[in-house]
């Protein structure tokens, strides 16, 4: 379980300590920028060095025919329809997103929120 500030950590009063404490928790990172960046930034902590944090803020799909084998389209449960996209159903959409991580600098952390347990 992570440690943070009061509960025992290593915090020594920068964000590396508290981040580094963090890794493989979520947590909210709220920066110094504004815009949509300003409302803060969930996800998972996947990495801390002495210059940036690395966040999955987004995992993508599990591969579709993880073992190679001739997967049927998920748009077309039926024969003869044509592929991604249209065919039966049509209402199938063909998301193609592999995720996303967003590194954030240390040095623009105003506030960082994460589960007291």
């Amino acid at each position: 379980m992570a440690n943070g500030i009061g509960y025992g950590g290593n915090f020594n009063g920068n964000f590396f300590d508290l981040l580094s404490d963090l890794i493989g928790e979520t947590v909210t990172i709220f920066t110094t920028s504004g815009g949509q960046s300003g409302c803060g930034f969930t996800g998972v902590i996947l990495a801390v060095n002495q210059c940036f944090v690395r966040l999955v803020t987004h995992i993508g799909p599990a591969p579709g025919c993880a073992l190679g084998n001739a997967c049927q389209s998920p748009c077309c449960p039926k024969v003869g329809c044509s592929g991604y996209g249209g065919g039966y159903g049509g209402g199938y959409s063909n998301v193609r997103s592999v995720g996303s991580v967003t590194d954030i600098p240390l040095d623009r952390i105003v506030a960082v929120v994460s589960n007291a347990v």
